[in-house]
């Protein structure tokens, strides 16, 4: 539970503006749709998509690194990782298990992107069903567990020479065409009030400086 003072207290820290940008973002906030990125080891790449899902509004981004790290640059990211939250699988070898499980239980049907001969293309996409995208590695693709545990696949309709697009391009084009279809829908699609406070408490103390301080400050005006 938020603590309504202490949010009053560092709402006290930021701009109206600042205040006003939180509350439009969070209203296009959804957790309708998700990406997960399966070992990707080109930060630029792993940036390029993250950056994509708070411009496109997908508040969750999970990071399966079987065998590499997700990084994420700064330089390409443009800060956006500070308003999303990314979640992590590497402390296990069967971390893309761990990760189906968890999305699963949390809803999700599993889709990975790939030109599988039974990839549905995207124009198709049923948009109603809660689904989370899988995007693999840059020249491997999913693992073949992820395409053995996954509900379907999807794949970008190309007509020419070239059969694949790098994996940030095809992120781009895939979110920013199923949330806008998404949002002419009459799908529940948005955050709960509860889940919009919790992210505006968190991008809050993201913004002002020494938060820690603050907060410590606040509760020992109250003894």
């Amino acid at each position: 539970m938020i603590d309504e003072g202490l949010l009053a207290y560092l709402e006290g820290y930021i701009t109206e503006k600042r205040k006003d940008t939180f509350h439009k973002v969070l209203n296009e906030r959804t957790r309708h749709f998700t990406v997960v990125l399966e070992d990707i080891y080109q930060p630029h790449n792993a940036s390029a998509v993250v950056r994509s899902c708070d411009i496109f509004g997908v508040q969750d981004v999970y990071a399966i690194e079987n065998k590499v790290t997700n990084r994420v640059s700064r330089h390409v990211a443009k800060g956006s990782q500070k308003w999303l939250d990314i979640h992590r699988y590497k402390e296990d070898g069967d971390n893309t298990k761990l990760c189906i499980e968890d999305l699963q239980a949390k809803g999700y049907q599993i889709i990975g992107t790939t030109p599988h001969t039974d990839s549905c293309i995207l124009p198709d996409f049923d948009v109603t069903k809660k689904s989370a995208f899988v995007f693999g590695a840059e020249k491997g693709g999913i693992s073949d567990y992820m395409k053995q545990e996954a509900d379907g696949f999807l794949k970008i309709p190309m007509v020419g020479f070239t059969e694949s697009l790098n994996i940030s391009v095809a992120a781009a084009i895939t979110l920013q065409n199923v949330t806008t279809r998404l949002k002419r829908t009459d799908i529940n699609w948005q955050l709960s009030e509860e889940e919009k406070k919790v992210l505006y408490f968190k991008w809050i103390k993201n913004t002002i400086k020494n938060p820690e301080k603050l907060i410590k400050y606040y509760y020992s005006e109250l003894t």
